[in-house]
Order: C-alpha cells, then structure tokens, then sequence
C-alpha cells in the first residue's frame, strides 16, 4: 500500500520548500556580490557622495574609549553605533579606503542577510520557484539600479532586521519578528512605521496576550538600545531625536522639488542652506510645505494602520500593507535622501499579484531615476537647481507616490492570484 508524500499541513508545506528556497537564496546571494562589485567599475565611480568618512569618525572615537552622546555628538539612533564601530575594530590602519573595505564587507552581509528574509517571507506566502527566483533576482540586481549610494550608508541593516521580522511575523513566531523589529528600530527608526500592522496582525491571529507579549518584546529591545545611553547623556540623546525632528525641508523631498519646479515655470524664488547635515529650502514658502508634509505623512501612514486593523488579514496583506506604510513614510517625508530607497528594495518585490509587478516596475523606475542625478550630478540640483536635475527630481519624488498609491490602494482589482496564491512577481507557483 502506497503512502502519500503531500505535506499534511501548511506549515509541512513551507518546511518542505525550505530547501529549494535556500538555493536560490545562496543564487541571488552571489547576483547581489556580482552586483556590488560592478557598482566598483565605470561611471559608478564617478563624484561619489559618501558617508564613511562620518562613520569612520564615529567609529574611532568608540573604539578609543569616547561615549557617544556624551564625549561626541551622534545623528543617529544607538542601534546604528555598531555598524560604525565595527569596521573601526581590530583595524591594523586607520585608513579611509581600509575602513570603506571594512564597512562594505558589512554590508555586503546584510544584503545577504535581507536576501534570506525575503526567501523566508516567500516560502511563507507559498510562492513558487519562477517567483522566488524572479523576486530574489530583482533585489540582488537593484543595486545598479540605485547605484553606489547603497555602498557607502548602513540602510541595508536596518532593512534586513525589519525584513527578518516580517518573515518570523509570517511563520508565526511573533516574539522573534517583534524584536528583530525592535533591534531594526534601534539602528534606524523607520522599521517603527510597521509596528502597528505587526501587532494588529498578530492581535487578529494569536490574541490579545500574545500581541502584549510580542510588543513588550519590541520595547525591552529598543529600551535595551537606548537606555544606557539615556542614563550616562540624556541631554545627548534628546538632542539626536530633537534635532530629526526639527529638520527643514530638506532639497530632495517633494515639497523641495516642487518648489524647484515652480522656479523654472514660474520664477519662484529658492534658497538652499545646509543645516543638519544636509541642503534644504529656506523661506517661508518651505517652511509651511515642511509642516503640510510632516502632516500628510502621518496621515498616510496612519490610515494604512487604521485600513489595515478594521478586519483579519492574511500574511500577503501584511506584507503589501508594510510596504505601503514605509513608501508613504518616504514620499512624504520632508526628508528624501537617496539611501532612503533601499529600505524598498528587499520589501516591495515581495508583494504579489499583478499589484507586485506594477510594484516593482515602479521601484525599478524610481531607482533609475536616482541614480540619474545622484551622485554624479547632486551639486547641479543642490547649488543652482539646474532644470535637468530638478525634473529628475521631481520625477522620481512622483513616481514614489505613484508606487505608495498602488501599494494601497491596488488592493483586490490588482490582486490577480486568491489569497495564498501568486508571486511577488505576479508568476503563479
């Protein structure tokens, strides 16, 4: 008598197609190093923009005893202090190019690292291998879509916790998801923005205690972060948060570009001055826009949260609405830097349906258009908002509230696959 071999239960299912998930995980993996070698040749090493020589600093100062916030001003969360001290660690020179190689190696991990998080989320969702392949193909391509810029900030980090949450959210091990969230939120505060879709989802599935439990999880982790450094700077500390939220209107958000435009069509007049460690507008046209975008992101993002908790949602959903709530949290944000669109690249691709190819066609798009002002010709748009560069802008800024806007409000019409079905890529299993 013949014993039938199918999985018993969804859980058998995803187990059994873990091992062809790992293989073309490792597959996408070597892509994404070939991809990020190339970003070494050509025009991509043209007037690059980095930010290593700021990690660097930071990174020496931790590794000679200094305390971050109260020996030395730090811009960031305290999460984000170990990719600065790491490549400082050990070091034989103290070079720039030594600590690059340092840091890029990281990041090179946690590329990988974000690789194996969108395999898991997929397996998950119950994709096939033409969807697993293709979405994990588009990710490890990206970077020369974005160019260099991924090289050289430490996103890549941040997006590979909040992407190993979503995977541990999907096979029900909420508590993990919540703190690798939490460990996300730490270095860069962005994975916060899907916290709220996190615990309604497991709230709807697991119960009220569970989703208690899963939260306390996410604060003892970002408690553990911060605390220390609380108790030794508080001053310090508040300074770093108050000083993000004070920003102005930084040159590439929408409102910045919009403005821009408005010069060249209409003569309006345009500023730029650095601050905080960036260019932005000045005036009192940017400064109300400042405001205005500060309130429809956190309207955007907020509805998401409020459409999302009304009814029970479905991993897909989950993860559709993630990427939805973090592409709002960019495109209206009043500041827009380059590396802000990697936190995209492992999370879009994973939404499925003809919604996920309209996605990531969208993302695809965004990207070129990045990379086609920045770095190479930043100062052009910065310094005397040429016209080319400010359309670029533009265009990019739009086509990401083009891709929020799908992400959202796409839904069932876009859907093309039942609920469990489908691809990231819009390939049926």
């Amino acid at each position: 008598m013949s014993t039938s071999l199918a999985p018993s239960s969804p859980r058998a299912e995803s187990s059994s197609k873990l091992p062809r998930a790992a293989l073309a995980a490792a597959a996408a993996m070597l892509v994404f190093a070939g991809s990020w070698a190339l970003l070494h040749r050509g025009f991509y090493r043209h007037d690059q923009i980095v930010d290593t020589p700021v990690y660097q600093h930071y990174g020496e100062l931790m590794a000679d005893g200094k305390v971050p916030y109260r020996d030395f001003a730090v811009e960031y969360p305290p999460g984000a202090l170990v990719p600065f001290v790491l490549p400082s660690l050990g070091a034989r020179q103290r070079s720039a190019e030594d600590y690059r190689r340092r840091f890029e190696f990281l990041m090179v991990l946690c590329g990988c690292a974000a690789i194996a998080g969108m395999a898991l989320v997929l397996v998950g969702l119950g994709a096939g291998p033409v969807a697993l392949a293709g979405t994990l193909a588009f990710t490890a391509l990206a970077p020369l879509a974005l160019g260099p810029v991924i090289q050289t900030r430490f996103d890549l980090l941040p997006a590979a916790l909040m992407v190993g949450a979503l995977a541990a959210i999907v096979h029900e091990r909420p508590k993990l998801g919540l703190g690798l969230l939490g460990a996300g939120t730490a270095v860069k505060v962005f994975p916060a923005v899907i916290l709220p879709l996190a615990l309604a989802y497991v709230w709807r599935r697991r119960g009220a205690r569970e989703a208690v439990l899963a939260a306390a999880v996410f604060a003892v982790v970002v408690g553990a972060a911060l605390l220390p450094f609380v108790l030794v700077a508080p001053h310090g500390v508040f300074h770093t948060f108050d000083s993000q939220l004070r920003r102005p209107l930084q040159i590439e958000s929408l409102g910045a570009a919009s403005l821009a435009a408005a010069h060249h069509v209409g003569g309006v007049a345009v500023q730029m001055h650095a601050s905080f460690g960036s260019e932005n507008l000045t005036g009192h046209a940017a400064q109300a826009l400042a405001r205005a975008q500060a309130g429809v992101q956190a309207a955007a993002v907020l509805a998401i949260w409020i459409w999302f908790a009304l009814r029970p949602r479905a991993p897909r959903e989950l993860v559709a609405a993630s990427a939805g709530a973090v592409c709002a949290f960019i495109a209206f944000g009043k500041v827009l830097s380059p590396q802000f669109l990697v936190w995209l690249i492992p999370l879009v691709p994973l939404v499925r349906g003809r919604r996920g190819v309209a996605a990531s066609a969208i993302l695809a798009a965004a990207l070129v258009l990045t990379q086609l002002w920045f770095p190479q010709h930043y100062w052009d748009y910065a310094a005397r908002f040429d016209p080319r560069e400010t359309w670029l802008v533009l265009a990019r800024d739009v086509v990401l509230v083009a891709l929020a806007i799908v992400l959202v409000a796409g839904s069932r019409r876009m859907d093309g696959a039942a609920p469990g079905r489908g691809s990231a890529t819009g390939q049926e299993p």
